[in-house]
C-alpha cells in the first residue's frame, strides 16, 4: 500500500510540472489563445470585437465635427513711418513678415456662412478657412460684433456640411458638452466635459457677457469653434478660457447659440446688429452709493448719470433713480440692466419701473439705438 502511494504522489507531481511547462511555453495546446500567459483580457459580456464603448460621444463628434472649420488670417506687418524717408535712412528697410493667425469657425448654413470670434479674424487682410475634407476657400467678413466678439463669414464652396442649432436656454449645469475646434494649430480636436455655470458675467471680455463655463478643454486655436450637446446640436462658441500658463487650466467660456442668432440675424438682415440705447451711466447698488444719493431700495441698478437730451432723460429718468424692471423683466445687476435696453427695438417705447425715493415709478422710455462701441483690449 505504502509503495501505491509513493508511485501515485510521483505520477501526480510529474502531471503537474507538465502541465505547468505546457501552459507557460505552449498556452494554445491547452486552448487558451496565444495571447494567453501574464496578460488577461477580459471582455463585457455581449462585446464584440470594434464595438463602441457605451455611453460615448462618438455619434455626436460625428455630427457636428464636418462643421468645424480651422481659420487662418494674415496680417500685413505695419510698421509706424515705415514710409517715412527720413526714418528709413536712419532706420534702414524693416523686414516686415507677414503677422499670421489661428482660429475655428463653424458653418451655419449651405449658403457658405460661417460663426467665429471677432477676434480671430479682426484685422486681417487674407482669411482661408479648411474643412475637414481638406478643402480651401478663401473668406471675406460679412460683418462684425465687437460687442459679443462674434462675426460672420462667407465662403463659396457647394455641398456644405451644416451644424444643427440647439437651444442653449435649455442647458443645465452638469450637462455633458464637447468642445471641437483646431488648438494650437494641430488640427481638429474634440475634447469632453461638463457645463460647470451659466450666465457667467463681469469678467472684462465682452460688452455683453452671458457666457456657459465649461471645464472641456479649449486651447489657443479653439477660439470660434463648437461648444456641442452630446447630440451634436451647438450650444456655444467657444471663446476665451481663464489661464495662468495660457493652456487649458479647466475653465473656458463660449457665448450662447442664443446670442449667437441674435448676432446672425442682424448681420445678414440689416447689415448690423441693431441695440437698443437709453443713455445713462449704471452703478452697482452699493451702501455707499445709496447713501450719497438718499436711496432707500435693496434691490434694482441705480442710474448716476443721465445723458442730456438722451432718451432716458427725455422719459424722466434723473440720477438716484433706481431701475427695477425693464419691459417686465427684474433687473438686479448692471449686465442684467444692459443685456435687457440692449434687447430692446430701437424706437419703440418700453415699459421701465423704478424706484425715486419712496415713489414708485413707471415710465415709457423710447430707447435710441446704440452707438458703435470702441473695442476694448482682451
Amino acid at each position: 500500500m505504502k509503495r501505491f502511494w509513493l508511485l501515485f504522489s510521483q505520477a501526480v507531481t510529474v502531471l503537474l510540472a507538465a502541465y505547468f511547462v505546457v501552459g507557460t511555453l505552449k498556452p494554445a495546446w491547452l486552448g487558451h489563445g496565444a495571447g494567453g500567459g501574464a496578460l488577461a483580457v477580459f471582455e463585457a459580456p455581449g462585446a464584440s470585437p470594434g464595438a463602441a464603448p457605451s455611453g460615448g460621444f462618438s455619434a455626436a463628434a460625428r455630427k457636428a465635427a464636418p462643421a468645424v472649420v480651422s481659420i487662418s488670417t494674415s496680417k500685413a506687418a505695419r510698421t509706424p513711418y515705415s514710409n517715412d524717408p527720413w526714418f528709413r535712412f536712419f532706420f534702414g528697410e524693416q523686414d516686415s513678415q507677414p503677422q499670421v493667425g489661428l482660429g475655428s469657425g463653424v458653418i451655419i448654413s449651405p449658403s457658405g456662412y460661417v460663426l467665429t470670434n471677432n477676434h480671430v479674424v479682426e484685422g486681417a487682410d487674407e482669411i482661408e478657412v479648411v474643412l475637414t475634407d481638406r478643402r480651401r476657400a478663401q473668406a471675406k467678413i460679412i460683418g462684425t460684433d465687437p460687442d459679443t466678439d462674434l462675426a460672420i463669414l462667407k465662403i463659396e464652396l457647394d455641398r456644405l456640411p451644416v451644424i444643427v442649432l440647439g437651444n442653449s436656454d435649455a442647458l443645465q449645469v452638469g450637462d455633458q458638452v464637447l468642445a471641437i475646434g483646431n488648438p494650437f494649430g494641430v488640427g481638429q480636436t474634440v475634447t469632453s466635459g461638463i457645463v460647470s455655470a451659466l450666465g457667467r458675467n463681469q469678467l472684462g471680455i465682452n460688452t455683453f457677457e452671458n457666457f456657459i463655463q465649461t471645464d472641456a478643454a479649449i486651447n489657443p486655436g479653439n477660439s470660434g469653434g463648437a461648444l456641442v450637446d452630446t447630440q451634436g446640436n451647438l450650444m456655444g462658441i467657444n471663446t476665451a478660457i481663464y489661464s495662468r500658463s495660457g493652456g487649458s487650466m479647466g475653465i473656458g467660456f463660449a457665448i450662447p447659440v442664443s446670442t449667437a442668432k441674435l448676432v446672425l440675424e442682424g448681420i445678414v438682415k440689416d447689415g448690423q446688429v441693431r441695440r437698443g440705447w437709453i443713455g445713462v451711466e449704471p452703478n452697482e447698488l452699493s451702501p455707499e452709493l445709496a447713501e450719497t444719493f438718499g436711496v432707500k431700495a435693496r434691490e434694482g441698478v441705480l442710474i448716476t448719470g443721465v445723458l442730456q437730451n438722451g432718451p432716458a432723460a427725455q422719459a424722466g429718468i434723473r440720477p438716484g433713480d433706481v431701475i427695477v424692471q425693464v419691459a417686465d423683466k427684474p433687473v438686479t445687476s448692471v449686465s442684467e440692466l444692459l443685456s435687457a435696453v440692449a434687447a430692446l427695438k430701437p424706437g419703440t417705447a418700453t415699459r421701465f419701473r423704478l424706484l425715486r425715493r419712496d415713489d414708485q415709478l413707471e415710465l415709457a422710455v423710447t430707447p435710441g439705438l446704440r452707438p458703435k462701441q470702441r473695442n476694448a483690449p482682451r
